[in-house]
């Protein structure tokens, strides 16, 4: 698309041409260039250069024969051109105001310059306006003088402009009228022209149909102008069929040019349709279009000596066409839609691709018949003389010579033979493969983008071949590398014999040995059909030839003669070593999924899935190739992952030595030969001395004296087929003899470890608990072996699965983010480690060690104690493993392993609980607990300044008795004093205690807030304790003493406006009084409103105020006093009192614990006695 003129590319736009005052011209193309739109401007200086406007012939130009024909042509070539460039279809006369206004001599010559701009533009109806620019002020021209103007310019008044420029506003103004008389004025120039030409149509005042072309052609490029393409289409398509109805008419031109022409003009036509088309988003009408216009033409080729001007014809029309659609927005989008919406398109037909490849297509098909042409002139030397002086003509698709005549340049037609000569001479000029290759990858990025691998590995192959055919083989051989791996996925046989065959020349022409060999013995062992006669042509089949097995027998007898040294590749300037030789050996690497699997195939099979350490085993080697002659095989290497068991079988037949084998196992065969698809099966044995997995790795085959190949061993269970030979026809056998082994065999076998004459025991016994260091005896007893280099593994695992680590998981038990530690290994008691090196005693890591094992005689033992520490409750494996040698002389040596594991569930000892109480006969108001807020999560609340009870409990939740050592709470900063005060009930010293399972310990707490302060913090309990030493199954574990610590919550602080409080003796006797006084306390500055409602009571007698309403002050203490005489002896209810405060409405009333007072029925004698710890004791008697 890029060999089109610009004015054929683009959509036409409208020209206009400003003259005079050239300061304004940059402003004014500036703003009709923003419009839409937008409209191209011509500037002349003044109004002297307006003979410029008519685009008259130069005077160089050449002129046709006078015995031209009337029409000489069909589509000038510049007509285009000339009206987008130079013929303009409005011109804006620009004056100065000073022109207009001044003397008459400036007037003289301004309406002499307008006659003249009148007489230019009349010829080819153009339209004129007249601007008048204003540099001072509108009123220095009068109104006289403007008519005047007018008239003489023969124009509507709304084309006559006034321009200011001075105010920014008003030159906006300006400009924005000025374009809009610009746009409505070029629309009708265009509009009227067009139908003076439509009328001549209609008319048929016209005797050829070149005119009618002509004249469809140019109506449709006005239609273009003002953007009316539905009548540019309908034009062009009539200029279209037309000048396909001259092929067989016209006679004007001879019979090769002639047809060039109309192709030519036709292809112009094409294009301007599609184009418009795929502007308006017709996707599916411009590849309808593009359908027809293919059918049209493709079969007119013209005379056949000018047949590569057709394919050439062609490809131009793939290639431009794949670039519109390229171009194209709406390509893209909804393909779906377009295929279903019209069922006659198919969607490659949508794809840019597509044409790119056929484009490229038709190209090769010009450069053969091009190559042809060139072969067939017999004046091949004259071609290059004469083309020099043809040029194109005045008409699209002419071509004619350039020949001087008396001092003037003329258009001399040409002869078919005369034209014929310049066309071969210019296809010459230029290398078709460069562009081939262009299109072909262009092609080949839009399939691969598209996932479409067999149509863009179609164009690479395409692509690769030209590039071998330009000499390029290092691209050349990476697309064909490319195709080659597709074709094998694929199992197209015959397609990669062409492929490989590249390949292989490619790889000849860079001199790689390797891969040249690698090639060949890849097609030499492909399958080919039996069917030689219908065989394609040398060159359809690359340059390997036809695929057939003489040809096969030739590459394998090629490729073999240089693997033994007798040939060498033909050296390029690059490669001197050609040959494979003792300075230049050759190794190739077949795995798995290598293409050579076809080349050899080794399949191992053990005989016996499980090995005694030292005993025989069986063991069958089979190798199959599909090359088409019998190979004969030096000898064959048997690796396997235990080196000791690698051994090599030499073919006796060809001498081989056993060279760099000593101390090696050498086997001999009598022949090691491999024929066509026949398994070479070969069976030995192997004494394995190292237990664990024995497994075969590789057979390495040597072919000459400087050529091996290493197969990877396959086992015969899940050996996979030849991708190329599955659908074949071909005798298949099994690798092994034994139909069981060639589907159950395997490569690999497992060789049992010896049997240990040591006893690994482990001696925990009951629960771990958190927090304490779980001791963990291991015991070694030798029982007929010595442990030499001995070590021990010992691993903790999580019974669940879920892990000892868990950085998610934050309790107060523990700082350390692992559930379950191992803290260390102690050896036996009295063991001296001073002397050894403490890294090779232990390797500790959290959940991991690792303890060499000192050396032990037969019958002795060693222990050590493994320290583990639980952080959270969970269940543990532990997994310990010995591994030992028995022999003393080589730590290499195969060790025996024996393994012990052993479950241990790990529990929390003790649990702690705690709650808070007001003291006895004491109850603070406090305001939080009027109205509680429900189903709230609130924390405790504790009154300010008084005293509240902490009670901490401790319950033994084990099975086994504890000993409790102390009991405390501290805090997390040193705030005692400060904030709160936190004192133990009782004594201070603490006596341990034993805690039987189940049993539960209570110790209770004075705590005192003193800071006010939202919320306060009481810090920890601290519990210390141990196991029960006493007891003779716990005598085992360590006396070392565990800290359990658990956080109390923080509690909320709040100031008691009332504290009441009841006082009373701690007993009664009968019948004697006692006093029994209400205490009511107000600690906030207001004066309180308190009421006081006393019941009776049956069993004592009461003196004083039933109810009472009194009003206690500020910081002060009311007493309400009863006299009270007990009239039943025991446990008896108090009268029951009711305290009211007003200002809060709240009451209390004492609970009935509180209320019972023991009534003794006479005085009681007390006396203190010893007991056991020089303790004191009250008694009662």
């Amino acid at each position: 698309m890029e060999e089109y003129p610009e004015e054929i590319r683009s959509p036409p736009v409208s020209l206009v041409s400003v003259v005079g005052c050239p300061e304004l011209h940059q402003t004014i193309s500036m703003h009709l260039h923003s419009q839409q739109p937008p409209i191209n401007t011509l500037a002349l200086p003044d109004l002297s250069k307006i003979s410029l406007l008519i685009a008259s012939k130069p005077k160089d130009e050449p002129s046709s024969p006078p015995d031209s024909p009337s029409a000489c042509g069909i589509l000038k070539r510049d007509w285009l051109l000339k009206h987008r460039t130079k013929i303009p279809a409005v011109v804006a006369a620009l004056f100065s105001s000073d022109c207009v206004s001044g003397d008459p001599a400036q007037w003289l010559q301004l309406c002499s310059d307008l006659d003249n701009l009148k007489a230019a533009i009349r010829v080819r109806n153009i339209r004129l306006v007249l601007v008048v620019v204003h540099t001072h002020s509108k009123d220095d021209i009068t109104e006289d003088r403007m008519l005047s103007l007018r008239k003489r310019a023969e124009i509507d008044s709304k084309y006559f402009v006034t321009f200011t420029q001075n105010d920014d506003l008003e030159l906006k103004q300006s400009l924005h009228r000025l374009g809009s008389i610009f746009a409505e004025l070029t629309n009708t120039y265009y509009r009227d022209e067009g139908r003076r030409i439509k009328t001549r149509i209609e008319k048929k005042s016209y005797s050829s149909l070149e005119f009618h072309v002509r004249y469809c052609f140019k109506v449709a490029v006005y239609a273009e102008f003002r953007r009316d393409w539905v009548e540019a289409i309908k034009f062009y398509e009539e200029a279209y069929h037309t000048i396909r109805e001259m092929i067989g008419t016209s006679t004007r031109l001879p019979a090769i040019q002639r047809l060039v022409e109309i192709k030519m003009v036709a292809e112009q036509l094409h294009f301007k349709i599609s184009t418009l088309l795929l502007h308006g988003g017709k996707i599916v009408d411009s590849v309808t279009w593009f359908r027809k216009h293919n059918a049209s033409y493709k079969r007119l080729v013209g005379s056949p000596e000018a047949i590569f001007l057709h394919w050439e014809w062609m490809s131009r029309q793939f290639l431009v066409f794949a670039e519109l659609l390229e171009k194209s927005s709406l390509v893209i989008q909804n393909m779906s839609s377009l295929v279903v919406a019209e069922r006659a398109l198919t969607e490659w037909e949508f794809r840019p691709a597509n044409y790119y490849q056929l484009a490229a297509h038709y190209l090769k098909e010009k450069r053969s018949s091009l190559e042809i042409a060139v072969s067939m002139s017999e004046t091949f030397n004259e071609i290059d003389s004469s083309a020099e002086s043809v040029v194109p003509s005045t008409y699209v698709g002419q071509f004619a010579r350039l020949i001087e005549q008396e001092n003037a340049l003329v258009m001399q037609p040409l002869t078919d033979e005369e034209y014929m000569r310049y066309v071969v001479a210019e296809g010459k000029r230029f290398q078709d493969s460069f562009e081939i290759i262009a299109l072909l990858k262009k092609s080949y990025e839009s399939f691969s983008n598209l996932k479409v691998q067999r149509m863009g590995s179609f164009c690479g192959l395409q692509m690769a071949r030209e590039y071998y055919g330009t000499g390029d083989f290092s691209n050349a051989k990476q697309l064909f590398d490319t195709i080659a791996s597709l074709y094998r996925q694929e199992g197209w046989a015959a397609l990669l014999w062409e492929v490989l065959g590249y390949l292989r020349e490619c790889s000849r022409k860079q001199g790689m040995k390797k891969e040249f060999i690698e090639y060949s013995l890849e097609m030499a062992a492909l399958p080919v059909s039996s069917d030689t006669g219908a065989q394609s042509s040398r060159k359809e089949c690359g340059p390997a030839g036809p695929a057939s097995l003489p040809q096969k027998e030739l590459i394998h007898k090629e490729v073999f003669g240089l693997i033994g040294g007798d040939i060498g590749l033909t050296p390029n300037e690059n490669t001197t070593d050609t040959k494979v030789t003792v300075y230049s050996p050759l190794h190739l690497e077949i795995d798995l999924v290598s293409p050579l699997r076809v080349v050899l195939l080794a399949s191992v099979a053990f005989h016996e899935q499980i090995i005694k350490p030292g005993s025989s085993a069986l063991i069958t080697l089979s190798l199959l190739s599909q090359l088409p002659l019998t190979v004969e095989v030096d000898q064959f290497e048997v690796q396997f992952n235990q080196s000791d068991c690698n051994f090599t079988v030499v073919n006796s037949q060809r001498g081989a030595t056993t060279d760099g084998q000593h101390g090696k196992r050498v086997e001999t065969a009598p022949s090691l030969s491999l024929s066509t698809n026949r398994w070479l099966r070969l069976t030995y044995e192997i004494k394995p001395e190292q237990s664990g997995k024995l497994e075969c790795t590789s057979v390495i085959a040597k072919m000459g004296p400087h050529f091996t190949i290493c197969c990877r061993a396959e086992s015969p269970a899940s050996m996979n087929d030849l991708p190329l030979w599955k659908f074949e026809d071909r005798v298949e056998t099994y690798p092994t003899k034994d139909p069981v082994l060639a589907f159950t065999g395997q490569k690999a076998t497992q060789v049992e470890e010896p049997d240990p004459q040591v006893d690994l025991s482990l001696g925990a016994s009951g629960p771990a608990f958190v927090g304490e260091s779980f001791m963990i005896p291991v015991t070694v007893a030798s029982k007929g072996h010595a442990v030499y280099f001995g070590e021990l593994k010992i691993n903790l695992v999580d019974v669940r699965g879920g892990g000892l680590f868990s950085p998610r998981e934050t309790e107060p038990i523990s700082l350390d983010s692992h559930h379950v530690q191992l803290l260390g290994i102690s050896g036996p008691e009295g063991e001296d480690e001073s002397h050894v090196d403490t890294d090779k005693i232990k390797k500790i890591q959290d959940s991991f060690g690792l303890v060499p094992v000192p050396t032990i005689k037969s019958g002795d033992t060693w222990s050590c104690k493994l320290e583990v520490k639980w952080n959270r409750p969970k269940p543990v494996m532990l997994y310990v493993s010995l591994g030992y040698c028995p022999d003393s002389d080589d730590p290499n040596s195969q060790k025996v392993n024996i393994h012990k594991s052993l479950q241990i569930e790990g529990k929390t000892a003790v649990s702690i609980s705690h709650r808070f109480m007001l003291p006895f006969r004491c109850d603070p108001l406090l305001l939080s607990r009027i109205k509680p807020v429900p189903n709230s999560d609130q924390p405790t609340t504790l009154p300010l300044n008084e005293n509240s009870i902490l009670v901490v409990s401790a319950k033994n939740c084990s099975n086994v008795p504890l000993q409790l050592l102390s009991a405390s709470v501290e805090a997390d900063e040193d705030d005692i004093g400060t904030s709160c005060s936190v004192q133990h009930g009782g004594e201070d010293q603490f006596a341990p205690a034993r805690l039987v399972p189940g049993e539960e310990f209570k110790r209770v707490f004075s705590v005192i807030p003193k800071k006010n302060i939202s919320k306060l913090s009481l810090g920890n309990v601290c519990l210390r304790w141990t196991r029960d030493s006493t007891t003779e199954e716990q005598s085992n574990y360590t006396a070392s003493s565990v800290l359990t610590k658990q956080r109390l919550p923080n509690v909320n602080l709040e100031l008691s406006p009332l504290v009441v409080s009841l006082e009373c003796p701690p007993h009664a006797i009968l019948g004697e009084p006692f006093t029994y006084n209400v205490k009511i306390k107000n600690q906030t500055l207001l004066l309180q409103e308190v009421k006081l409602s006393l019941a009776d009571a049956q069993s004592f007698v009461l003196s004083g105020s039933h109810n009472d309403t009194v009003f206690v002050l500020p910081k002060s203490e009311h007493i309400f006093g009863y006299k009270l005489v007990p009239l039943a002896s025991g446990a008896q209810q108090l009268p029951k009192f009711t305290v009211t405060s007003v200002r809060y409405s709240a009451g209390f009333q004492p609970s009935g614990a509180v209320s019972t007072l023991l009534v003794f029925p006479s005085k009681p004698h007390f006396k203190m006695v010893d007991v056991v710890g020089d303790k004191n004791r009250v008694t009662c008697s």
